[in-house]
């Protein structure tokens, strides 16, 4: 399997603008070899078996329903919203989603990488969390929940693009690249 890493977000990621307005930003990536489309990335990442229960609990809690054919009209550019998110930018390899309270904003974006012998991609996940407040000393307010679920957050944004990696190279029909 690929290694997840962590990095410096992409001179040209649509998340850009929040690390440089003090927001928290963070940047994960893996290589997987081969072209892989940010259409088929956007499907795998909401269609995979791990955010398929967020995406339940996300239909309990807050009523934001989504399906895997709202996620492939996501991908393709046939819908603004999705389950609990709308799209703030797009771009031909990378997505920017904000989340209905606009608290935070979740990332994708894939970019080729090596040879035209050894093709792979570079498939990138981030978020960015607002800050609820700014002191007048310009200090940054998170809030409790920001700082209690961090780790969390950490595991969890691994463990999705985990199930989004199965999921693009699985050999089922439909799953794997392109959309």
């Amino acid at each position: 399997m690929p290694a997840i890493s962590t990095g410096q977000l992409p001179s040209d990621a649509l998340l850009q603008s929040y690390a440089q307005d003090g927001s928290y930003t963070d940047c994960y990536h893996m290589d997987l070899p081969g072209a892989v489309a940010i259409d088929a990335y956007i499907v795998a990442f909401y269609t995979s078996s791990l955010f398929k229960i967020e995406r339940r609990i996300l239909a309990l809690l807050a009523r934001k329903p989504a399906s895997d054919a709202d996620a492939k009209a996501l991908a393709l550019g046939q819908t603004a919203r999705f389950s609990a998110w709308s799209v703030e930018q797009r771009a031909d390899n990378q997505l920017l989603l904000r989340d209905f309270l606009g608290r935070t904003r979740s990332w994708l974006m894939v970019e080729p990488t090596g040879h035209v012998d050894a093709l792979s991609t570079r498939l990138y996940f981030g978020s960015a969390v607002v800050p609820k407040s700014t002191s007048a000393s310009g200090e940054r307010s998170f809030g409790f929940a920001f700082h209690a679920l961090s780790g969390f957050h950490r595991l969890y944004t691994r463990a999705l693009m985990r199930s989004a990696q199965s999921k693009l190279t699985a050999s089922e029909p439909g799953t794997s690249r392109p959309v």
